[in-house]
């Protein structure tokens, strides 16, 4: 892929460019990480399913809230970003105020909130009823922020009263409230075509003076998706996202989780591509093969 913009950032999966004075180019790559180590090799259409899923959600959730996008059309994009292999893959972009907090929405206990409970009963600073599960539903979805850590560290999770410190309380109020708002309406959706949202992670930032949806929404990797078929209390259920790919890893003997990473098997790097892939077609109700920059 050529662009011939200048190069604002570099993350584990994305690669941010000046679009002008009030956009930016969000170019979703095929890269992959996993214990915050990104991998070798790549996987194949997970940057058309990371930006296919954000343009359906957007869309879907532009009662809640505005968001930053402007297009995902390749005619669009500026003189510099007219390469057909970014079609599919990339985001003409508002420029926003990125908030300092990941707005986390909980629906389910699992993942750090689980380990959490488990050690005092509480998540995120709120006390929880007693005797719950691993992977049980919560009685209301849960708003539980964090601090976005510089690159390397990670993200420390913070209850709502260090939230309202950091933003003050008439944003913080505003940021649950977005946040709650699509995660239920996000969860609805998808509960209705067999895939429950455990939990989530929203961008909100700053547009023209309104609180507005950025970077990605509702993507498997931004959330946890359960097939609602294998959701049992106590159990870990099996995810639409890389979770054949950790599964791998955490069995591969000395490797510390540090760079360099082990070199993948064709097969894990493939029922990773198929996950993201059906995700995508289960929730959205789209064939991937329809979106832009598909080979068929």
């Amino acid at each position: 892929m050529h662009v011939d913009l200048p190069l604002l950032h570099t993350g584990k999966v994305r690669d941010i460019y000046d679009a002008g004075p009030d956009h930016l180019l969000m170019v979703a790559s095929d890269r992959i990480s996993a214990f915050d180590v990104v991998m070798a090799e790549t996987i194949p259409d997970k940057g058309r399913v990371l930006t296919a899923m954000s343009a359906f959600w957007f869309e879907l959730l532009a009662d809640v809230a505005p968001n930053h996008l402007v297009s995902t059309d390749l005619a669009d994009f500026p003189e510099g970003a007219q390469d057909p292999a970014l079609a599919g893959r990339t985001m003409l972009t508002r420029r926003a105020e990125m908030l300092p907090v990941e707005c986390i929405v909980r629906g389910y206990l699992t993942g750090s909130a689980w380990k959490q409970y488990e050690a005092d009963g509480t998540m995120h600073g709120q006390e929880l009823p007693a005797g719950l599960q691993e992977s049980d539903r919560l009685p209301e979805p849960v708003f539980t922020p964090s601090t976005k850590a510089d690159v390397g560290d990670h993200d420390e999770n913070i209850d709502y009263a260090t939230a309202v410190e950091l933003l003050g309380a008439d944003v913080a109020e505003q940021a649950r409230d977005i946040a709650l708002a699509a995660y239920r309406k996000g969860a609805d959706w998808a509960r209705e075509r067999g895939i429950i949202i455990a939990d989530t992670k929203f961008e909100l930032g700053w547009i023209e003076g309104e609180l507005a949806i950025c970077d990605e929404v509702l993507t498997p990797d931004s959330s946890r998706f359960w097939p609602a078929a294998d959701w049992k209390p106590g159990t870990t259920p099996p995810s639409f996202d890389k979770q054949p790919l950790r599964d791998w890893l955490a069995a591969v003997e000395g490797w510390g989780k540090t760079a360099p990473p082990p070199a993948l098997p064709d097969e894990v790097v493939e029922q990773t591509a198929t996950r993201y892939r059906e995700a995508y077609e289960r929730i959205c109700g789209r064939s991937l093969a329809d979106w832009p920059g598909s080979a068929a």
